[in-house]
């Protein structure tokens, strides 16, 4: 479970963060408003998505009795995503609130470290799930060699 949840969100982050979020603002008739309304609504959802794989990362962590350094990793995501959740994300749309009232909001680099954490959360989420899978699969072999050594 903690395996396909870090790889189904690395896939939903790499997709929207990464193809869908840029693509948009090339694409015909698009104009800063319609992206930024597109981009608000779809973020907000991707992080309601992000917040219940995260829970199910977390909860496969501890079922699965995971090593200290799997527990870094998995706290660093939850870390992550929380500071996305809480701070940076509802600054970033009081940011496209004021560019869609019309309003000058000025020059902020809150984009760049959102961009910033996003590659951070998807290199931690690809190791996290290599990482516990191969774990899993060096202790499925162990049980083999145990069943056949007996």
């Amino acid at each position: 479970m903690m395996v396909m949840a870090a790889f189904v969100w690395a896939g939903m982050v790499a997709g929207i963060s990464f193809l869908e979020a840029p693509v948009k603002f090339t694409a015909p008739h698009v104009t800063l408003e319609i992206g930024l309304g597109i981009g608000r609504l779809v973020f907000g959802y991707l992080n309601k998505v992000e917040l219940v794989l995260c829970a199910a990362v977390f909860l496969g962590a501890l079922y699965s009795q995971s090593t200290g350094k799997v527990w870094l990793w998995v706290l660093s995501l939850t870390s992550l995503l929380l500071l996305q959740s809480f701070w940076l994300l509802p600054a970033l749309d009081v940011r496209a609130l004021a560019i869609l009232a019309g309003q000058d909001p000025g020059e902020s680099v809150l984009h760049l470290v959102y961009v910033a954490l996003e590659i951070v959360k998807l290199v931690l989420l690809l190791s996290t799930g290599c990482m516990v899978f191969v774990a899993a699969l060096k202790q499925e072999q162990q049980l083999r060699y145990k069943k056949f050594s007996v």
